[in-house]
């Protein structure tokens, strides 16, 4: 399929189409939140955006901004073409388990070496998560890990028909 055409971004908007291929990883400074059952699974202003034409951002948490003992190692392993094999999480919290919602890269490729022990969630899964205050959407699609907001347009890699853009 070809390329979709992108959506012209507003004031204080990007297109996911102007953002790199190969992927980047950067520092931000924004704030994320995600809450579930009532409890703080992770609130952090040190994350680590990645950045990859078509996809909205996906975010990486350090570690020590993720709240004690509600991680656990899950099975499986996923290999990123940018940023190596990827491990997998759940987060058990109030008694209740979210199965591989959650990946890190223990040994990033070089060029992401940032992103190392951090660790980034789906948005589906989780009752809130917040980007500096807005609701997160999660990317279209089952298997990708990007966030929506109204400061990032596409159209998003994961649409029906999206497999080879």
């Amino acid at each position: 399929m070809n390329r979709p055409e992108p959506i012209v971004p507003g004031p204080g908007q990007e297109s996911v189409w102007d953002y790199p291929r190969p992927a980047i990883a950067e520092p931000t400074t924004a704030h994320i939140l995600i809450e579930h059952r009532g409890k703080r699974i992770a609130e952090t202003r040190r994350a680590v955006r990645v950045l990859e034409t078509s996809h909205p951002p996906q975010y990486y948490i350090p570690p020590d901004d993720i709240a004690s003992g509600i991680l656990e190692p899950a099975p499986g392993k996923s290999l990123c073409e940018w940023k190596g094999q990827a491990r997998y999480w759940s987060v058990v919290v109030g008694g209740e388990r979210l199965d591989r919602v959650g990946w890190s890269y223990p040994d990033p490729a070089p060029g992401f070496r940032l992103l190392t022990d951090h660790v980034a969630f789906y948005a589906a899964p989780f009752d809130r998560i917040t980007l500096d205050g807005e609701p997160v959407e999660p990317q279209p699609g089952e298997f990708y890990g990007g966030w929506v907001t109204s400061k990032v347009v596409g159209p998003f890699k994961g649409v029906p028909g999206s497999r080879f853009w």
